[in-house]
């Protein structure tokens, strides 16, 4: 299968991104500038990143919301129109096998849009002997512009208020004259809105975006920036805080699951599974000046209880941070325990997650 290319390649490129490949797409790795200073942008201001590589999938139909609530462990029937919802996507096991967005934008037509894993899949198993088309749109580009200062700049360009968008809504809109779709979500913990627009106009409504946001201090952000965002924000990455090994239980998503709702794919395993959780997901800090090694061993008395999933070194806080899987006996807050990797070997102690913003009111403001 031929790499997926997004319309803004070239342009960040020639803004200095050292490309690599995610999700089939590549994607900025790094930028010139440090990626300390892209997540100040984004704590304190406002960055800009283009999250196109995501994968999204159109599901319309008579029976759409019968395929995405066969699909998530989320009760669709609750997401109105205008609305959206994060969901875990599980196999038969009530393992994880994607994680992924659901946008309610029409009667009968919802937007799964999804990273790394088996989306795609777990959606066309949902519609099959449904009356439901599923496509996959490439040409639907989507720009994540992120901090507390993301509404001012996009609210100034914008043909509709989008001061009053409340978490997880939706709408269409104009920005600089085209048609856009804005959603106040995100994958950095601030207030932040991602902007979806079409392959024609991408790369105009970024550089209009980019020009007008540095005033405020806008950057791009490359995936060194993201890193620190989503470890401080605790937000689960599929593939790394959830694999095909894990179910939701053990990766702190027991918020999306609902107990009400009927049948979804996984249900019955996964409550079976419940209360038998051979790890769970917490943090850590390390006794170190840098990020420790992922895949790195948390270690007790000697004996392995737990891995690193994503670490990062937070200058902000000052602090290596890490969040891990760890033996629920291990992972109480306060716990003494070791990490031992291929380049670190330090001692760190349990603490609560997330980092920052614990009560989320950074996200959620108005």
């Amino acid at each position: 299968m031929a790499k997926r290319v997004s319309a803004l390649d070239a342009r960040l490129r020639e803004l200095g991104a050292e490309m690599g490949e995610w999700n089939d797409m590549d994607v900025p790795f790094t930028f010139p500038t440090d990626s300390q200073d892209e997540r100040d942008a984004v704590r304190n201001g406002v960055g800009m990143w283009d999250t196109s590589a995501l994968k999204k999938l159109h599901v319309r139909g008579p029976d759409a919301l019968a395929v995405v609530d066969h699909l998530a462990t989320r009760d669709m029937s609750k997401i109105y129109v205008g609305k959206s919802a994060y969901t875990p996507v599980l196999l038969g096991n009530g393992h994880f096998c994607d994680d992924a967005y659901i946008y309610n934008l029409a009667e009968n037509h919802y937007l799964v849009v999804h990273g790394g894993g088996e989306g795609v899949e777990r959606v066309n198993e949902s519609a099959a002997g449904k009356d439901a088309a599923v496509e996959l749109d490439d040409d639907l580009h989507m720009l994540s512009v992120q901090g507390p200062k993301s509404v001012d700049l996009l609210g100034a360009d914008a043909a509709d208020s989008i001061a009053e968008l409340a978490f997880c809504h939706q709408m269409s809109t104009k920005i600089y004259g085209v048609d856009v779709r804005i959603s106040r979500t995100g994958f950095s913990g601030e207030r932040g809105y991602e902007v979806m627009v079409n392959a024609a106009n991408a790369v105009d409504v970024y550089n209009q975006i980019f020009e007008n946001g540095k005033p405020m201090g806008l950057l791009p952000i490359s995936f060194g920036g993201i890193d620190v965002l989503h470890v401080e924000s605790a937000l689960l990455f599929y593939g790394g805080d959830a694999t095909p090994d894990h179910t939701p239980w053990e990766c702190a998503c027991a918020w999306a699951v609902s107990r009400k709702k009927g049948d979804f794919r996984g249900r019955k395993a996964l409550f079976e599974l419940e209360g038998k959780e051979k790890v769970v997901t917490c943090g850590i800090e390390a006794q170190h000046d840098g990020a420790v090694d992922i895949g790195a061993v948390v270690m007790v008395g000697g004996e392995k209880v737990g891995v690193v999933n994503s670490p990062a070194f937070s200058r902000a806080l000052g602090k290596s941070i890490a969040m891990c899987h760890v033996a629920p006996a291990h992972a109480a807050t306060g716990t003494a325990v070791e990490i031992k990797g291929e380049t670190v070997s330090c001692s760190a102690t349990v603490v609560p997650i997330p980092f920052v913003d614990p009560k989320k009111e950074r996200l959620h403001a108005m």
